[in-house]
């Protein structure tokens, strides 16, 4: 672990005794004060940018104490959010499941077992879990085998009925198919680390000699791999399989070592080739063949394995932008309100729950924001973030948005090499979101008098230069704020260094580890 500055301990110390005060008051009517003014002057020049000319920009600032409206410029547009959907999602997931919900994954028998001999069927049966790891199924086949089961006379069924067969978003882009971010659903899958990147799988090239070798992790043979690689004077490769097939492609020329997440076509089909693997690598021999089916009401269960916790997924979940782990919640919402695990069951769930917490204006297509069809206002996302600080849950959903600053993955996430060295740092806990042509920020952080502050920053329909750098300045702006003085210099902060911010979140830019 690396040390953490003094200053940055103090700041968010103080900005955590704010977050755990009582819930905002009732709005209360002030008078603008003399600060109040500068900080919408302020923003109104930050948001004056050129970049924004001929942009949407949706901005609203709330005092979490008081209620009051300190700066709103349009708050009732909707707005593409990109990943700040996640903030709906799993807020609903937070209240629907539970902080304790976890995800079982089990092995049943469909037949009598006569001495070491199953005469009938292996189910393996999915809920969703997006935390299965290879050595997860190779965990539960040990457990099959410790039961004293060698041969299984009939077939390995996988059963993924829990959720329904659609595996992508209605609205997602055909040219994401084989992108990890937007890898199938399915309620068996299987992640190759402990990101959790359900559903893909990392292909990783080298130069050895004159050859370009090729791995995977996991281990597996489900990918074809068709290698057209050649060894050269820098790296320029190409890692990417093919539209609804499991050929990988790779092209281009390798010098250092690179890895690429990969979507597999097929989650469903990829863990039984992973947990078959398993069975016979602990001596479980099954003859028949693999197939896709409903249990049998009176399989019984052999093994099982549980997920950790909601609460604890929440930050792999948001730190990292995982955009399968808000789909995969969204259906486990649907089959637990509805008995249905399907998007359109889930997004109703997501939907009336920010409806009963006062939100106005929503659209959602997804649970992620990867559709550009999901829509919110900035208005409606601050209304969630102050509805939620009275649930119970609240403290574990904050301390898992992304921290500004901290250069800890799983504590900064998408926002660790952002703001760092300036007031928000440590301070800003706030979701980012991003596609092309739009960016977003919505969150909390404490001003400089400690008085808490819910803020969300919209940009969309920019058309170069990524405006991330504006959502810092207001951010930055916001943890200076005080009520009685104006900012003794607001352009020192808003020409501040603020790091790498580029287009994309970290969690879209897998192989450099942002």
């Amino acid at each position: 672990m690396r040390r953490t500055s003094a200053s940055l301990v103090a700041g968010t110390l103080v900005a955590a005794l704010a977050w755990a005060s009582s819930p905002s008051s009732p709005a209360i009517a002030l008078e603008p004060s003399v600060g109040v003014a500068d900080l919408t002057q302020d923003i109104n020049q930050i948001l004056s940018d050129s970049r924004l000319t001929i942009a949407r920009a949706g901005v609203v600032v709330k005092s979490a104490a008081t209620g009051e409206e300190l700066y709103a410029t349009d708050a009732g547009k909707l707005l593409t959010p990109a990943s700040n959907t996640k903030l709906f999602t799993s807020a609903a997931a937070a209240e629907t499941l539970g902080l304790d919900y976890r995800f079982p994954t089990t092995v049943l028998s469909s037949g009598r077992k006569a001495g070491s001999v199953l005469a009938g069927d292996l189910v393996l049966r999915g809920t969703g879990d997006p935390t299965m790891l290879a050595e997860d199924y190779d965990a539960l086949a040990a457990k099959v085998a410790a039961a004293g089961v060698r041969v299984v006379t009939g077939k390995l069924v996988t059963d993924d009925t829990w959720f329904d067969s659609q595996r992508l978003g209605n609205d997602w882009s055909w040219d994401d198919e084989t992108a990890y971010y937007a890898a199938p659903i399915s309620a068996l899958t299987a992640s190759p680390d402990r990101d959790y990147d359900a559903g893909s799988v990392i292909v990783s090239v080298a130069a050895e000699g004159d050859q370009v070798k090729v791995s995977t992790t996991p281990e597996t043979g489900y990918l074809k791999i068709v290698n057209k690689a050649t060894v050269g004077s820098e790296t320029d490769v190409l890692i990417e399989r093919q539209h609804n097939s499991r050929t990988v492609v790779i092209t281009g020329t390798v010098k250092d070592p690179y890895q690429e997440w990969v979507a597999v076509d097929d989650p469903t089909a990829y863990v039984a080739s992973l947990f078959r693997t398993s069975l016979t690598k602990h001596g479980v021999k099954v003859l028949g063949s693999t197939v896709t089916a409903p249990a049998p009401a009176e399989a019984k269960e052999l093994a099982r394995h549980e997920s950790m916790t909601l609460g604890e997924l929440l930050v792999p979940f948001l730190k990292l932008s995982n955009n399968i782990h808000a789909e995969i919640l969204t259906k486990a919402m649907g089959r637990k309100v509805a008995n249905q695990g399907t998007w359109s069951a889930g997004l109703k769930v997501s939907t009336d729950f920010a409806k009963a917490n006062g939100v106005q204006v929503i659209n959602m297509r997804d649970g992620s924001g990867l559709s550009r069809r999901d829509g919110f206002s900035p208005g409606s996302i601050v209304q969630l973030l102050t509805a939620v600080r009275s649930k119970p849950w609240f403290k574990t959903w904050y301390e898992s948005l992304p921290i500004a600053g901290n250069a800890e993955r799983f504590v900064g996430g998408t926002l660790r090499s952002r703001m760092r060295n300036t007031p928000a740092a440590g301070n800003v806990h706030a979701k980012t979101g991003s596609l092309t042509g739009v960016t977003s920020l919505s969150g909390y952080v404490t001003s400089a008098e400690g008085e808490p502050l819910i803020f969300s920053i919209m940009l969309n329909q920019y058309l170069s230069g990524s405006p991330k750098d504006i959502e810092d300045k207001i951010a930055i702006r916001l943890a200076q704020f005080t009520r009685a003085t104006a900012t003794a210099d607001a352009t020192q902060l808003r020409a501040t260094e603020q790091g790498e911010s580029g287009d994309l979140e970290c969690s879209w830019l897998k192989p450099v580890q942002c």
